[in-house]
């Protein structure tokens, strides 16, 4: 890890009790993360997207706040591509920024830039990724918090996205098409070997657990800031 930590964080709420003692690094991750991401998953917001309630307003406003959140980890990424830690997540194939730029510009026009900014919850969340820069294995952490999760429930958003809001061949969910990378189950199971196969020390190792719930925490913290203006 490196040798000065970034600014800390609000510690994420304390996990409830793991499961069985995992053997791997990448079920030890999932473990201690599990019960932060079913909470993101199972948001107010999150539940009205998947139940088909949400506005085009509200999706189109999840679309806009993913777009600052991946143009600054795919910014840090490239400035990590070298990094022994950093550099195997990375694929050319997994970068969203084009989709969501197209995604932007069905949804809003043309001139989608003047009609977006960053919520107050997202801004928090960039700089926190940009903070990563100095730090490979807290960029992992978030690297494994958007992707894998997008890569794993990309799919179903993308149908029912593509079933309430019209969306017809692609349109305005080109943001959920990981075609290009081919079997997703043979994705996530690599990517899993990716983790597992990490030179981290016990130090490194629980700060990477540490970091990714707080990109839970902050990724639940932009849905609150969705939900209250449009769920």
């Amino acid at each position: 890890m490196s040798a000065t930590a970034p600014a800390p964080m609000p510690a994420p709420t304390p996990a409830t009790a793991e499961p069985d003692s995992p053997r791997s690094f990448s079920e030890r991750l999932k473990a201690a993360t599990w019960s932060d991401h079913a909470s993101a998953e199972h948001h107010g917001f999150t539940k009205a997207l998947l139940d088909g309630d949400l506005s085009l307003d509200g999706y189109t406003a999840m679309v806009a706040q993913h777009y600052f959140a991946y143009v600054a980890l795919e910014e840090v990424g490239r400035a990590l591509a070298d990094d022994p830690i950093a550099g195997r997540f990375l694929d050319p194939e997994l970068q969203r920024v084009p989709s969501l730029e197209a995604d932007l510009r069905h949804l809003l026009g043309a001139d989608w830039a003047d009609h977006v900014a960053p919520g107050r919850a997202t801004r928090t969340y960039v700089a926190r990724i940009e903070q990563m820069a100095d730090h490979p294995e807290g960029f992992v952490a978030h690297h494994y918090t958007r992707y894998m999760g997008d890569v794993s429930g990309g799919q179903f958003i993308r149908r029912i996205a593509a079933r309430a809001y019209d969306l017809a061949d692609g349109a305005g969910t080109a943001f959920y098409d990981f075609g290009s990378l081919g079997s997703l189950p043979r994705f996530r199971a690599g990517y899993r070997e990716r983790l597992d196969g990490l030179p981290l020390t016990e130090e490194a190792a629980a700060y990477l657990v540490r970091e990714t719930r707080l990109a839970y925490q902050l990724n639940t913290e932009v849905l609150a800031e969705l939900g209250r203006h449009h769920a």
